[in-house]
């Protein structure tokens, strides 16, 4: 199951990460979050030691929702070194997810 993260844990996590890193940010009510959701816990599989895929429940953590300006979700960003280098908004293939990661790598 990809990684939990929170308004607590995301520094730690994701900001300090030696790894690239997917964040997904989604909500439980969100019809296209529920559609890229398989893909985002398949990737987590298949990049598990290369990079670290997590999600953000933005009804419960909504720090780091505003922190990165998360208006339409799902939102999935990806953060190298601490910071964004892409993002994607809305429900994209894997194909597309998997692009942009292996870009990072």
């Amino acid at each position: 199951m990809a990684v939990e993260i929170t308004d607590q844990n995301f520094d730690e996590l994701v900001l300090k990460s030696d790894k690239p890193v997917i964040v997904d940010f989604w909500a439980e009510w969100c019809g296209p979050c529920r559609m890229i959701g398989p893909v985002i816990e398949e990737m987590h599989s298949e990049y598990e030691g290369k990079a670290l895929i997590g999600k953000v429940n933005v009804d419960h953590n909504m720090a780091v929702s505003s922190k990165f300006g998360v208006r339409s979700i799902p939102t999935i960003l990806f953060i190298k070194n601490g910071e964004v280098v892409d993002k994607s908004v809305g429900a994209v293939p894997k194909a597309v997810l998997a692009e942009k990661l292996e870009a990072l790598m």
